[in-house]
């Protein structure tokens, strides 16, 4: 089993196929554990590769599903061809660090399509997610999104004013907060999060690549541009 293992990683990072990985499999134990030895600077390489076709296997079972938004919940163009699924929490200060470079991606690319997935990890951030969910139901999400996390770490009078500076109608939003569908909506994405194999936020699905962290906006713009 290890050595299927080896001979995978081996395969990925050189990409090998067809007969060539056929090739790389038939090496015996001891051939695999002697080139490893060898070359012992191709680990993290090996490891990474590994990791990313994990991530594309898993992302392939829901990858029709994880990129529709909740109504409202996206940035940029609605109708952009370049789609990136950003899973956030108000609470998170790399999700806030990741707002310029989001901002700059979507100045600068009228393509570009980001659907918000909130994803309230953190202590506190459920009744923000929350509140996000009811400004995206009111077609106020952007100004939302933005001014919580201007605001600041979610807290009852944070989300307050951002509701209040996005101009929701109090009311509905609060009765939508407490809603079942808003209870439904962030179980969908907490349940996409543990199938991609996510560990915390931001996180993000760029296309077909599987993203972890806070990444600069060129980064993400070239996992979208190799969608094209």
């Amino acid at each position: 089993m290890k050595n299927h293992i080896l001979t995978a990683l081996i395969a990925l990072v050189f990409g090998f196929s067809g007969a060539g990985l056929w090739s790389v499999s038939g090496l015996g134990d001891s051939q695999v554990r002697e080139y490893m030895l060898s070359h012992p600077e191709i680990l993290p390489e090996m490891a990474e590769a590994y990791q990313r076709d994990q991530a594309q296997q898993r992302l392939a079972g829901i990858a029709g599903e994880v990129g529709v938004p909740f109504p409202g919940a996206v940035l940029g163009n609605p109708q952009g061809s370049k789609v990136l699924v950003k899973f956030t929490d108000y609470g998170c200060t790399y999700c806030r660090q990741s707002i310029a470079e989001i901002d700059k991606l979507i100045a600068t690319d009228s393509e570009v399509k980001v659907v918000v997935r909130e994803w309230p990890i953190f202590e506190g951030s459920e009744a923000a997610a929350r509140m996000g969910l009811a400004a995206a139901k009111q077609g106020k999400f952007a100004a939302f999104y933005h001014a919580m996390f201007k605001l600041g770490p979610p807290s009852e009078a944070s989300i307050a004013q951002a509701a209040q500076a996005a101009g929701l109608d109090m009311a509905a939003a609060e009765a939508f907060a407490q809603s079942d569908e808003a209870t439904e909506e962030i179980a969908r994405t907490m349940s996409f999060a543990r199938t991609l194999g996510f560990t915390g936020t931001p996180s993000w699905v760029a296309g077909s690549e599987v993203i972890e962290g806070l990444v600069p906006y060129e980064r993400l713009a070239e996992a979208l541009d190799a969608e094209g």
